[in-house]
């Protein structure tokens, strides 16, 4: 028995030695899910110095220039918003509160290029909005241009502020009520110490949501195209299909992921080296002090205004729509609305599989070696969130259609046959482009799982003899199971929604309800938009009602 355990036991200590040195299969997984990112990398590395002549005395400064408005317009719009309703309901209590705390979260459900052309539909000239004003009061003097540059930064932030709230009000919850206490004792009045005390200990938080809110706007172009204010985004979605230069749109693309990770190192300065700690459990957190009378119901107006504007506004226009299509819709039209919602649920679906699947076996496979290398690499291969999805599309369309021609042309000189577009042509290049722009939204849910599997048990595991793949399969899929529901729920709703991607890489003729939703309303024809819009949206709520049950579940524990 003792000879047996010291054999497993050497086993164990030859197999870590190995796995420290990153395998061969995970090593290719992570490869080929940076493989879009470096791809893009290189044509920046190689300009083409007539392409770029051609896009400095046509677009790219009007693009440059609307993509640096954008950035700094939802920054400042996401961070006000945000952190101001954030400590609303942080620090005081008022009527309706409650119930509020969670409708302000809903906007993240509605994607902007559904909330952008509600907006544009209701405000523009034509819209409900100043044919009233015009019915009542006769000819308008002036009213505020919706398809403005105003206008796009305006209905993303309505989008894309939640991400700060969410982020600004656990920052603000950890903070301890005796840091607030000492501050007050010391003469500083409430605003002081809200500026000097309060904001400082919640920039991490703060910094990180502001960032993805940021990250969400400088990916989407369809939003600005119906907004008639292009950015690089939607200027590489433009060459592609306007031109079908594949090499002006991967290095129109990479300008775009330098953008991007300029975002991501601002983020990271923000943070900076200081370390910000918490008594978290032992003292109290912020005590929230009751407002009454007017204050009260003043900030619960607040509140209630963007509720009404950024979530009962946009699905109470695409509900009444959407009424309107139901009356007047032929029996031919069903189909087609059925194919479209089985395509997206198909495309999200797989996305949602092998994106999990992929997150479940790098997750596992850190955690078995153990190596700070292969963490590291891990971590790496996440890094597709932060890439925009038309930079994704782009960099995996030029490997994949050259992998394409490539085959084709072997195949031609071998048996004299051709295959057509395996990879560029079908599902395959969509949901390779999913997993990698979404694989950190399964993997953080995953691996944050995986921590309930202790070191002690996978190394028991091990000294009984269990591989790799066992371990992962009898030990780590069962205890990880309720995190890797979460994470597939999460990017099985990024994907309905998900445009970018889908406009670049769908096989010919493929439609989802994301694409039918964009090329509708291109065509100002809003009714035809509304239905699957109002799916997208419903399917929006999951991730929404996931982070309630999760918060609910966190708030009993404390």
């Amino acid at each position: 028995m003792q000879a047996t355990i010291s054999y497993y036991y050497l086993r164990l200590i030859r197999e870590g030695q190995r796995l420290g040195s990153l395998p061969l299969l995970p090593l290719f997984v992570v490869l080929l899910l940076l493989l879009p990112v470096a791809v893009v990398g290189l044509a920046v590395l190689t300009p083409s110095l007539e392409i770029w002549s051609h896009l400095w005395q046509t677009i790219l400064p009007e693009m440059l220039r609307n993509t640096l408005l954008l950035v700094i317009g939802v920054g400042f719009g996401t961070f006000i918003i945000g952190t101001g309703l954030a400590w609303l309901m942080v620090a005081y209590r008022f009527p309706g509160q409650s119930v509020l705390e969670w409708l302000l979260i809903l906007p993240m459900a509605v994607p902007t290029y559904v909330m952008g052309f509600v907006y544009m539909a209701t405000f523009d000239f034509a819209g409900p909005v100043q044919s009233f004003l015009r019915q009542w009061f006769g000819e308008i003097g002036w009213f505020p241009e919706i398809r403005s540059g105003a206008g796009a930064i305006v209905v993303m932030t309505l989008v894309l502020y939640p991400y700060v709230y969410l982020l600004a009000r656990a920052g603000f919850r950890e903070q301890s009520g005796n840091t607030l206490d000492a501050a007050r004792m010391l003469g500083h009045g409430s605003t002081t110490v809200f500026f000097r005390v309060v904001l400082p200990l919640a920039r991490p938080s703060i910094a990180a949501g502001v960032a993805l809110a940021v990250m969400e706007a400088l990916a989407d172009f369809a939003t600005v195209r119906f907004f008639n204010f292009p950015t690089l985004s939607d200027g590489v979605i433009r060459i592609w299909h306007g031109m079908m230069d594949l090499r002006a749109a991967s290095e129109l693309a990479g300008m775009l992921a330098v953008f991007a990770l300029f975002i991501l190192l601002l983020e990271h300065n923000l943070r900076g080296r200081s370390r910000y700690y918490q008594v978290v459990g032992k003292t109290a957190g912020i005590t929230r002090v009751r407002l009454s009378g007017w204050r009260g119901w003043m900030v619960t107006a607040v509140c209630l205004f963007i509720v009404a504007v950024a979530i009962v506004l946009p699905i109470g226009q695409l509900s009444y729509w959407g009424l309107q299509e139901i009356g007047k819709m032929q029996a031919d039209v069903v189909p087609v609305y059925i194919n479209l919602a089985l395509n997206s649920l198909l495309l999200a679906g797989l996305a949602a599989i092998f994106a999990t699947a992929v997150a479940l076996f790098l997750s596992s496979r850190s955690r078995i070696s153990r190596s700070k290398t292969t963490r590291g690499l891990t971590r790496l291969a996440t890094i597709g969130y932060a890439i925009p999805g038309a930079v994704i599309g782009v960099g995996i369309l030029l490997p994949l259609s050259a992998l394409d021609h490539a085959l084709n042309n072997f195949l031609e000189a071998w048996r004299g046959i051709t295959v057509g577009l395996i990879f560029t042509g079908s599902l395959i290049g969509l949901t390779y482009a999913y997993v990698t722009r979404f694989l950190a939204v399964s993997y953080n849910s995953v691996d944050a799982s995986m921590e309930k599997v202790t070191v002690n048990i996978t190394q028991a595991a091990r000294i009984l003899g269990a591989g790799n793949w066992k371990v992962m399969r009898q030990i780590h899929l069962p205890l990880v199971a309720p995190g890797m529901m979460a994470g597939a729920i999460l990017v099985f709703v990024d994907v309905m929604k998900e445009l970018p991607i889908t406009v670049i890489l769908r096989p010919f003729g493929y439609d989802t309800l994301a694409i039918w939703v964009w090329q509708m309303a291109a065509e100002s024809l809003w009714a035809g938009a509304s239905l699957p819009a109002l799916a997208i949206v419903l399917v929006g709520i999951l991730p929404v009602i996931i982070l309630m049950r999760a918060d609910t579940r966190r708030g009993k524990i404390q």
